[in-house]
């Protein structure tokens, strides 16, 4: 049913995805891919933006379309419960819920599993949870989330996983949850009934345990899925297990399938992870920040909120090409002290700063992108860093030992 069919040396498909390699990094595994889903072209590597429920707080479908954003999330957990699978069914799909022409992907409810534990019973079944809403409850079956993702009509939809944290200390717990995923997979598999028009992607566990990682790996290609998530991380883990995890089974990944890292958000774990082998993350940091008054740019987070910036005249970000910071075509050139006089008071402060945010992410992914099919992303990663730290010494242990892993050492000069 998932069989790709190899084209051209560069080059898969199968009936729902393309995959076209476009360039290596010389020196990382960093690499540049184009993705062709069924609502359109998505540049690889990229950052998806997280609208969980069928919508990114604050923002309309039209202002996420001008960020550049090609395809975003939304969660198959919150959606089954509302608007609820009749109402996606009555109006189409999620597409026509959000009026979003471009790409979606949903995630299969199993991440509620650590975020909603208290709520949840996990059994071989499937997971019962209690609604958050008004604790009614709900069963999520592999087969019914897949029904729930089929009706959505996302791009790519998730395999229902069992997903446990990372830091948990039961190895017996995390060997059931690794294996259990693997079974699920099938039972996803023989429920998926559009898979010509959508990708269903396997998700690999085995918290931090490197040999389970590995074994799920194997068992999860044999599996032949048109992508591959590596999923179960940021719980709570050391960055440098998390590194750990992430290039190790990468090394095992076949070079013509996507390769999503499931939650990481944070611009040095996107530029890191990228250098170690990664093409497509989410997470909802990048607009929840923007909601505390956060700005994320390229000397850091600044909060806007502080009183330094009441009488800042200049945009967000010097430089910035999303809508809120540009002044030529047309831009509002929107300044610091306005978001500032509005950031405690005013819903507009965070539209805005979730605008800003969500550029900054894709364009960072952009930047990284044309760096790789340039072949100079060592030289880019550094540049990166020089701007976030003041001196070499202030960078993060486990971002100079991963990549010194992949061949760039940040501790000396090129």
């Amino acid at each position: 049913m998932f069989g790709i069919k190899k084209m051209a040396s560069n080059i898969s498909s199968s009936p729902a995805l393309t995959f076209e390699l476009v360039a290596r990094c010389s020196t990382t595994r960093a690499r540049a891919s184009s993705l062709t889903l069924p609502h359109g072209p998505v540049q690889l590597p990229m950052f998806m933006p997280v609208a969980t429920q069928a919508s990114l707080k604050g923002i309309t479908p039209q202002q996420l379309e001008e960020t550049g954003c090609r395809l975003c999330l939304n969660n198959t957990y919150h959606l089954g419960l509302k608007p609820g699978q009749e109402v996606l069914d009555a109006v189409g799909g999620a597409h026509k819920l959000q009026g979003w022409k471009y790409n979606i992907l949903t995630d299969s409810g199993g991440f509620q599993m650590v975020s909603l534990l208290k709520l949840a019973k996990i059994t071989e079944e499937g997971v019962r949870f209690l609604s958050p809403h008004d604790g009614s409850p709900m069963l999520l079956t592999p087969e019914h989330s897949i029904s729930l993702q089929n009706t959505i009509g996302s791009d790519i939809i998730m395999q229902l996983d069992d997903v446990l944290v990372t830091t948990s200390p039961d190895a017996a717990r995390m060997r059931e949850a690794m294996e259990r995923s693997v079974r699920w997979l099938d039972r996803c598999i023989a429920a998926h009934k559009n898979p010509d028009r959508q990708n269903l992607f396997c998700i690999i566990q085995g918290g931090l345990d490197l040999d389970m990682r590995r074994e799920c790996t194997r068992e999860m290609l044999a599996r032949d899925t048109p992508g591959i998530a590596i999923g179960g991380l940021s719980g709570g883990e050391a960055k440098a297990d998390y590194c750990r995890v992430v290039a190790t089974c990468t090394e095992l990944l076949p070079d013509l399938k996507p390769r999503y890292v499931m939650g990481i958000g944070y611009p040095e774990d996107l530029v890191v992870s990228v250098a170690l082998g990664a093409d497509m993350f989410d997470c909802v940091w990048p607009t929840r920040t923007a909601r505390f008054g956060n700005a994320v740019t390229k000397r850091g987070v600044l909060n806007i909120r502080n009183s330094k910036y009441a009488n800042d005249f200049g945009p967000i970000e010097p430089g910035c090409g999303c809508m809120c910071c540009r002044t030529g075509d047309g831009g509002m050139g929107i300044t610091r002290a306005f978001v500032h006089h509005n950031a405690s008071k005013e819903t507009v402060a965070a539209h805005l700063l979730t605008i800003h945010n969500v550029w900054y992410q894709l364009n960072l992914m952009s930047e990284v992108r044309q760096a790789v099919i340039e072949d100079r992303f060592p030289a880019y990663i550094r540049e990166f860093f020089a701007g976030l730290y003041d001196s070499k010494t202030d960078y993060p242990a486990w971002a100079v030992g991963a990549l010194q892993g992949v061949g760039v050492d940040l501790t000396v000069d090129a």
